[in-house]
């Protein structure tokens, strides 16, 4: 009777690391519903500026200067004034995108030692409902955007003029999903997950074989008192 709770017992033990490895395994197959876009979303952004060694707090830019997922556009982000402008050093500034918060590096938008009209180009690489990497650079804005946009020029070169209009691209560029680097590393981390959960399995299965073993000498060697078996 006993032995058939003790063996109850460790059939009970030795089927909780496979329970505990398929409900890992479950976990990790759901999809992050979290951070994940719908076409034509707001994509969230936040703003820093640096002037002068003195740099801001992160603001959230509006939304309507914000990127729109999966949507190719241009928008005039006005830039405002830095606290201490003198125009004797440049400005820049920083930005966050998505709620993945994807950084990007300090921009040089004003003195920054160029004639031309500051531009700011965004490259947004997606796949699926997902923002995988986000690009940002100053370019010389296009001769036919001034032509277009002549108030914008006016306004960026007065020093009364705050704050300061700028143009903002956001191209999205779509990626295939099957990503095989990805894909390998994911399939490296199960693998290595479930080779520890089948460790864990083994060395529990081989302790209760032990201790049963163990159990079953001790009760077969033992006998009556002075009981020597006879030799015959």
């Amino acid at each position: 009777m006993a032995r058939d709770r003790y063996s109850s017992s460790s059939h009970s033990k030795s089927t909780v690391p496979i329970r505990l490895l398929f409900l890992l395994l479950w976990i990790s197959s759901l999809p992050s519903s979290s951070l994940a876009y719908r076409p034509g979303e707001i994509v969230p952004m936040s703003r820093s500026g640096q002037y002068h060694g003195s740099r801001s707090v992160w603001f959230d830019v509006v939304g309507k200067h914000c990127p729109i997922f999966a949507v190719n556009r241009e928008v005039l982000m006005p830039i405002p004034k830095p606290t201490g402008f003198t125009g004797a050093d440049p400005y820049k500034i920083s930005f966050q995108i998505g709620h993945e918060k994807f950084y990007v590096p300090w921009l040089y938008v004003i003195n920054r030692k160029s004639s031309e009209l500051p531009m700011i180009d965004f490259h947004i690489r997606y796949s699926g409902n997902d923002i995988h990497g986000v690009t940002a650079k100053v370019i010389d804005m296009p001769h036919h955007y001034i032509e277009m946009h002549q108030d914008i020029k006016k306004n960026f070169w007065s020093p009364q003029n705050w704050p300061k209009p700028i143009i903002v691209r956001y191209t999205w560029e779509e990626q295939s999903e099957i990503d095989v680097a990805g894909g390998f590393y994911v399939l490296l981390g199960s693998g290595l997950l479930m080779s520890f959960i089948l460790a864990i399995y083994v060395l529990q299965s081989s302790k209760d074989k032990l201790e049963k073993f163990v159990r079953e000498t001790v009760v077969e060697t033992s006998g009556p008192e002075g009981g020597v078996p006879k030799v015959e």
